[in-house]
């Protein structure tokens, strides 16, 4: 089998699969627990948010654990507006993961005014419509995400927390599909993020956990309450494991990370440039979404015109390459995801869109035979089930 789906989830590297295989066997107790056997559990999960504190460049006091990044993205929200209930407008981007935007759809329900900042062809935030929002004083929360989860463009969270802190304006950041793969610097560069969502599996953590970063001073109010956990800010017993399989997720990415491009990142992207380059060559009438030279380095969209992204991905999968599209299925028919509409692509090139994304684990040879599969796929879908 050939994995290209990494942003959909990554493979838990094996010292994550130890260190969470001891807590499910000997570290097993409740880190709420007074006695010694629950005060060892308490320790390994206050380990692991160093862990990923040292990750994010943050306190480890300013971490919450969560179920993942959907929970931490809804308490982020729901969090900052139960301490502004006179603000009734949140700003948020047109290419937001549903994460993000189902919660905001639900709150347009209930009155809130959702203002959506657009992007340009290439996937770019527009700055220029952000700032033109950000004077409204009904304003209670700014929501953008770090990287796309389907095209990988970035966008410079840096610049956007340097506007949000001009206004007075809280902002949250998605950096589920960033974490693990950008420098996060929240002590330093990037110190105008009030509060970051990340999730686990998303760089060779397990499922199921994940965190959110609240920056101190912050006024914000738990989502789960139930219990004395995370500090009165998420009630629940800890996920020990999923916890500890994070924290040293995090800690493995930090290393890879420090290595720059000499490292894996740098053969990440050098194995995804290989990828991208041939498919071009081999394939007429396919190109590239997003912007190239903005984008997190394990990720490529190329669009397959003319074609739909639910065929393709069938074909490939029974060759066992796995990839994605970002549609959803509607009615018995693939439509293309609302960031492919954000962009404005025509139909005809929205519709075969296929994200391809890589990990460390990705090797040549596998770059090798995708380069094989992928044509030859191509022009079998063009022979009998074109869209015109």
């Amino acid at each position: 089998m050939i994995y290209l789906d990494n942003n959909a989830t990554t493979q838990p590297d094996p010292p994550v699969v130890a260190a969470m295989t001891e807590c499910l066997t000997a570290n097993y107790g409740n880190p709420s627990s007074t006695h010694r056997f629950g005060q060892e559990a308490r320790q390994a999960v206050e380990q692991a948010r160093y862990q990923v504190a040292q990750l994010l460049n943050c306190t480890p006091r300013e971490l919450v654990f969560t179920s993942g990044g959907t929970e931490a993205d809804n308490a982020a929200i729901l969090g900052i507006l139960a301490t502004r209930p006179d603000a009734k407008t949140i700003v948020t981007s047109a290419v937001e993961h549903s994460a993000v935007r189902q919660p905001l759809e639900a709150l347009a329900k209930r009155g809130y005014q959702i203002v959506t900042v657009g992007v340009d062809t290439l996937g770019r935030l527009e700055m220029g419509a952000l700032e033109l929002v950000l004077g409204d004083p009904a304003i209670a929360l700014v929501s953008i995400m770090w990287a796309n989860n389907e095209t990988g463009v970035i966008f410079d969270s840096a610049a956007i927390g340097a506007l949000t802190r001009r206004y007075k304006v809280p902002l949250h950041v998605d950096g589920v599909q960033a974490a693990g793969k950008l420098p996060i610097d929240l002590l330093g560069i990037h110190k105008d993020i009030d509060l970051l969502s990340i999730s686990g599996h998303k760089f060779h953590g397990p499922k199921g956990v994940g965190a959110l970063f609240v920056r101190r001073g912050v006024n914000w109010s738990p989502l789960l309450r139930g219990g004395p956990q995370e500090r009165d800010r998420r009630g629940g017993t800890e996920n020990v494991a999923g916890i500890v399989g994070m924290g040293k997720a995090a800690e493995l990415a930090r290393v890879e990370l420090a290595a720059g491009g000499g490292g894996s990142r740098g053969r990440i992207t050098a194995l995804r440039d290989r990828l991208e380059r041939g498919i071009l060559e081999r394939v007429a009438d396919s190109q590239v979404i997003g912007d190239p030279g903005q984008r997190v380095d394990n990720t490529t969209n190329i669009a397959f015109a003319a074609l739909e992204a639910e065929a393709i991905l069938l074909l490939l999968s029974e060759r066992e390459l796995c990839a994605s599209a970002g549609a959803a299925c509607s009615s018995g028919s693939l439509e293309p995801s609302a960031v492919l509409r954000a962009m404005h692509l025509p139909e005809r090139i929205a519709h075969g869109a296929i994200r391809f994304s890589l990990s460390h684990n990705t090797t040549e040879s596998e770059i090798d035979q995708a380069l094989e599969i992928i044509p030859a796929v191509i022009a079998r879908l063009r022979q009998v089930l074109p869209v015109g």
